[in-house]
């Protein structure tokens, strides 16, 4: 009589409870990417209407850009401080409130100030995510890391697909007579952030496992070599990845003269092409390697988008295909952090992606400056039509550019780590 009630309870709670914890932990994982990846892509469709509205050139879109990158490193510079004094689950609950509050700020700003006072918002709730995401995908991520690291990411690839053909066809329609803006958009999709908070708030989520004394100090990660060099490669792959999603959609429209629902068409095809590499090439990059993959797979999106900008308008479909090599490079780098740095891997990814977020912030301004300078410059000898079309190419050029470099930096990497016979 004694035995059966013992039986029935661990029947019940034992045996089902680490697989439920893993589904809460897989469901925040993979919801969270979804939702940041809605968060950081409607921007594609929203800036050339915000951009009119409110009178801006390319160089404060630019501007606008990098605050919200420096919004993002301020973001990654104490999440990990607060993974270690309040954990991983409240940090994940804090930043998805803070995007529900930007949605709200953004929605209603009226000027310029207090739009980037909103994104900047958004975007430490972004950087606290992203961290907080990569954090515990490292921690329950032990098996086929490469896939799983790339199965995360294709979430937020799927919700960055759909995200720019979303927000572009929101702005078309109308509601009560009133016609939905950029503001409604941002609204609308900010507040999805409810939904990852629930199994966040249900799930218990891993600690590190090791103590303080144990845990691998930040200087000896600075003083290793790999990270540095894994900083510059990751860095420029990530400018090339993000400014895409900023520069494709006003780029196809006031250059080749796209309407705004064939633009954000073209966007999401970049998304579908980057989606569905990071599901596929996962695997391929367990098999040949996470080092050799940086290489041959930005080297490729840097080539294809030289490619594009070089057939002009007829090639513009080889701007969507780059999205195939630069998809893997961010998932590989954080595959490669979680192998090689085991148990520091937590103060090594908020290493790397603080000072990727620096880069990110010069990399946005750089571009506006870019397509700022040289259409000042070309227009005052060619006209204004010829000026801003080389202009938008030149800080195109740039993001091709950025890819190279990603692929260039990963040779010594390469080179390095084989040498040591620590290839990863």
């Amino acid at each position: 009589m004694d035995t059966l009630p013992k039986e029935t309870a661990q029947t019940k709670t034992f045996p089902a409870s680490p697989k439920r914890i893993y589904i809460l932990q897989l469901l925040t994982v993979f919801i969270g990417f979804l939702i940041f990846g809605f968060s950081e892509n409607i921007k594609g469709p929203a800036i050339p209407r915000i951009q009119l509205e409110m009178g801006l050139d390319e160089m404060r879109i630019g501007l606008l850009l990098s605050l919200n990158s420096l919004g993002y490193l301020l973001a990654c510079s104490f999440t990990a401080y607060l993974i270690r004094r309040i954990g991983i689950k409240a940090v994940c609950l804090l930043s998805f409130g803070s995007m529900v509050l930007s949605g709200v700020l953004i929605f209603l700003s009226r000027s310029y100030p207090a739009l980037s006072s909103s994104f900047f918002l958004m975007y430490i709730g972004n950087g606290m995510l992203e961290i907080g995401l990569a954090v515990l995908a490292a921690r329950i991520f032990i098996r086929n890391t490469g896939t799983m690291m790339n199965l995360a990411h294709f979430f937020y690839g799927l919700s960055s697909t759909v995200a720019p053909m979303i927000a572009s066809g929101l702005m078309t329609l109308s509601i009560g007579g009133r016609a939905i803006d950029w503001r409604d958009v941002y609204l609308l999709i900010l507040l999805l952030a409810i939904l990852p908070m629930i199994p966040a708030f249900a799930g218990k989520f891993p600690s590190s496992g090791t103590s303080e004394d144990e845990r691998l100090p930040l200087k000896v990660i600075a003083a290793d070599p790999v990270i540095w060099m894994l900083v510059a490669t990751l860095s420029f792959g990530v400018i090339s990845e993000m400014a895409v999603g900023g520069w494709l959609v006003n780029f196809l429209e006031k250059a080749y003269g796209w309407d705004g629902t064939a633009a954000a068409g073209m966007l999401s095809v970049f998304f579908l092409c980057f989606t569905f590499a990071r599901l596929f090439l996962g695997p391929v990059t367990d098999k040949i390697g996470f080092t050799l993959s940086l290489i041959i797979f930005s080297a490729l999106s840097g080539l294809l988008t030289f490619a594009a900008i070089a057939a002009g308008e007829p090639g513009a479909f080889l701007f969507a295909a780059a999205g195939i090599g630069i998809a893997p490079i961010y998932p590989t780098v954080m595959a490669l952090i979680a192998k090689r740095y085991g148990e520091g891997s937590d103060t090594a990814i908020t290493f790397i992606v603080t000072l990727m977020g620096v880069s990110s912030v010069i990399g946005n301004y750089l571009i506006g400056a870019i397509i700022t300078g040289i259409k000042n410059a070309v227009t005052a000898s060619r006209g204004a039509g010829e000026g801003l079309l080389a202009g938008l190419q030149a800080g195109y050029a740039f993001i091709g550019l950025c890819a190279l470099l990603c692929a260039l930096f990963a040779i010594p990497l390469y080179v390095y780590l084989k040498r040591r016979g620590e290839l990863l």
